[in-house]
């Protein structure tokens, strides 16, 4: 049985002229995530045709991984900061990655 990980690819939009505070937000995030092993990949993307949004794609160990870091103080703080500035949070998918370069392969867990 293949054990899937579980992976998030969001697309954030921000009040206009905003967009550069949500990013250093989330390269704070990404910085707490570094100390999370289920976290294996963040990444934060500019959209490269709209100023006011950002991409962000994430890979985790598995779904409850995922919700558990979404309770964590750092998280907590991260995401009351980000609220006032966010006017759109749209799931771009959600994917169950099996391996590649960046993340563990499925038989390393």
């Amino acid at each position: 049985m293949i054990l899937n990980k579980f992976g998030l690819y969001n697309k954030f939009t921000t009040i206009e002229g905003k967009r550069d505070d949500l990013v250093e937000i989330l390269l704070e995030a990404s910085k707490s995530m570094e100390e999370v092993n289920e976290c294996e990949l963040y990444v934060i993307s500019l959209d490269a045709d709209n100023p006011d949004s950002i991409y962000v794609h994430e890979v985790w160990r598995d779904a409850q991984a995922h919700q558990a870091s979404l309770s964590m103080e750092a998280s907590q703080t991260l995401i009351q900061k980000a609220k006032p500035i966010i006017v759109g949070l749209e799931k771009m998918n959600a994917s169950l990655p099996i391996g590649g370069k960046g993340i563990s392969s499925i038989s390393e867990n």
